[in-house]
């Protein structure tokens, strides 16, 4: 009996999230769609974008003139940068900026994104704050894309889209085609209500609803807008709103950032158990189906593969078990060879990422977590590349 029942649970967990969950979504987002209310008459709201940078003097001429190319109105577009702590030429960059519209912010000792994104919210004066990375880039139009939907008092938050360079390596395949099937999922959950969280690298949020963050949180891209939701606010996304990252998503970068991000998962789980309550907000059903079912799956497929293998007399379970074990040959195949055919690459980029969801779960557990981030290696640039498209005066604060 037993057996029977953890087989069957562990089945509908994993199928909830990765196939229940994601249709019912894109059904809800067919039949029941529901556009901001924007008015006849738009009217762009003064906007920040708020940038923490840790040794990122390479890449920053690019990124801020990137950033100033926007089609979004000079006059209500500021940018500022939260400079955590650089021990390399980051400050000589900024200080070498003479633009009344590009401000910074140099604190002395490291404290993390999110400290740094506390200090520089609060710094703002802005209606609506951008929150961006500087590896990635914008195309002109996506600043004017994610301020535009603020013209619904009712929104809150609101994601922009990462276009992520192609990777060349098995794993890398997989996980990017359930990155794919992740922006079409969030797509669907805004359509309808609220996606759950947004893309760290390209979000916008309504600063008055800022609620100042603890400065150890992993997700401040989920935390930041689920606080804003639970208070009633929708976070939409926004495909068209561009980000671009040159990074692949090949094993070596991608492990690092997984585990973090899944330690975030762990994090956010213990410390805010309200959010798993139907009492008090909408999305509790959301945040179970899409973010907690998914940090289970390990310990789900552990018990499909016991319940069967216990049940082994019985030619279904049996079955159900040889079948386990040919998609977990079929992904150590991939993870061994490199074979991009899809046969091979989803179940490697499934088997990955499950394996970093149990490390994950061990770097948190131990405390091995951090706010703090490292830069990817970047060749250095000409620092006086700047200087060209940069000018007027030097506003540091």
């Amino acid at each position: 009996m037993w057996p029977q029942i953890i087989f069957w649970i562990s089945l509908a967990g994993i199928t909830s999230t990765y196939g229940f969950y994601p249709l019912v979504c894109r059904w809800l987002a067919k039949h029941f769609p529901h556009p901001p209310a924007n008015s006849n008459e738009i009217v762009l709201p003064t906007l920040t974008v708020i940038i923490v940078a840790h040794n990122e003097a390479a890449r920053l001429p690019r990124r801020i003139t990137n950033l100033l190319s926007s089609d979004y109105p000079p006059e209500k577009l500021s940018i500022l940068i939260m400079d955590d702590g650089s021990t390399d030429a980051t400050s000589s960059v900024l200080g070498a900026i003479n633009n009344k519209r590009v401000r910074w912010q140099h604190l002395p000792e490291r404290k993390g994104k999110p400290a740094a994104l506390n200090i520089g919210i609060a710094a703002s004066s802005s209606e609506v704050c951008v929150l961006a990375d500087a590896r990635q880039t914008f195309s002109t139009e996506t600043i004017r894309r994610l301020a535009i939907a603020f013209s619904d008092p009712g929104v809150g938050a609101v994601s922009g889209e990462l276009e992520i360079a192609a990777s060349t390596s098995a794993i890398g395949s997989g996980i990017g085609s359930y990155w794919k099937r992740e922006r079409q999922l969030r797509a669907d959950e805004a359509a309808y209500d609220s996606c759950i969280g947004c893309t760290g690298a390209c979000y916008a949020i309504r600063r008055s609803e800022f609620q100042p963050l603890p400065e150890d949180t992993l997700l401040d891209d989920v935390v930041i807008p689920l606080r804003i939701a639970v208070r009633g606010f929708r976070i939409l996304h926004d495909r068209q709103a561009l980000a671009f990252d040159e990074q692949p998503q090949e094993p070596e970068f991608e492990a690092r950032r997984k585990r973090r991000t899944l330690a975030g998962n762990f994090q956010m789980l213990f410390r805010y158990p309200a959010w798993l309550l139907p009492k008090g907000h909408r999305l509790w059903w959301r945040i179970i189906a899409h973010k907690y079912l998914r940090i289970a799956v390990p310990l789900l497929l552990l018990g499909a593969a016991v319940g069967s293998a216990a049940l082994w007399e019985s030619t279904f379970y049996r079955t159900s078990l040889y079948l386990q074990a040919f998609c977990y040959l079929l992904g150590v195949c991939g993870l061994v060879s490199g074979s991009r055919f899809k046969i091979c690459s989803l179940p490697a980029g499934f088997l990955f990422l499950n394996a970093m969801v149990v490390a994950a779960f061990f770097d948190y557990a131990t405390g091995k977590t951090t706010s703090k981030w490292a830069t990817a290696n970047l060749a250095t640039e000409d620092p006086k590349l700047i200087n060209s498209t940069l000018d007027t005066t030097n506003p540091r604060r």
